[in-house]
């Protein structure tokens, strides 16, 4: 059920990470839920579907309300996730470095959604969805990870430079001739 869940959350952050700012703040807080309660926890699976989604909905609402905070503990959560997903199929996530490599990784996301907010909103989005699908068909597929990723990138590039930059609308004006018949 769960590979489910991250095939859907994976492809919406992929195409709208950074349009639907909440729905990627929610998804990354689901995320940690569920890393913290399979951590934590050797219950059922639905025990951490249920933690991650109240811990989801907590993120979405602070998000909408609190953006400045949501968008600094966003990019340090995805940072950290990113990263510890990506040296995991590597084989390097034993014991604490998997917390070295998460606090190194939420740096680095921090640092991102600081100074380059729309572009890092697209890249964090688009490699935590590269990262949820892959663990959802398997995890271990690099090349669909970077496949994945770019996707992610030209599309929400591309929606991006359509809001900077709308189409030219050409309407026909009509001009009026105004004639002083005197």
């Amino acid at each position: 059920m769960l590979s489910v869940i991250n095939l859907v959350l994976g492809s919406a952050l992929l195409v709208a990470g950074r349009k639907l700012f909440w729905l990627f703040i929610g998804v990354i807080g689901f995320i940690t839920g569920v890393q913290l309660a399979a951590r934590f926890s050797n219950g059922p699976e639905w025990t951490a579907i249920i933690i991650g989604v109240i811990v989801g909905i907590i993120f979405a609402v602070l998000a909408v309300f609190i953006e400045a905070l949501a968008i600094g503990v966003a990019g340090f959560l995805a940072g950290g996730f990113i990263l510890t997903t990506f040296t995991n199929m590597l084989g390097l996530n034993a014991g604490l470095l998997f917390w070295v490599i998460y606090a190194i990784g939420g740096v680095i996301g921090i640092l991102l959604v600081m100074f380059l907010f729309d572009w890092a909103l697209i890249t964090l989005s688009s490699l935590a969805g590269a990262s949820l699908i892959v663990q959802a068909l398997g995890g271990s597929g690099g090349l669909l990870f970077f496949l994945l990723f770019i996707v992610g990138i030209v599309i929400q590039g591309l929606i991006l430079q359509r809001e900077e930059h709308p189409p030219v609308r050409r309407y026909r004006r009509v001009r009026r001739v105004v004639r002083d018949d005197d």
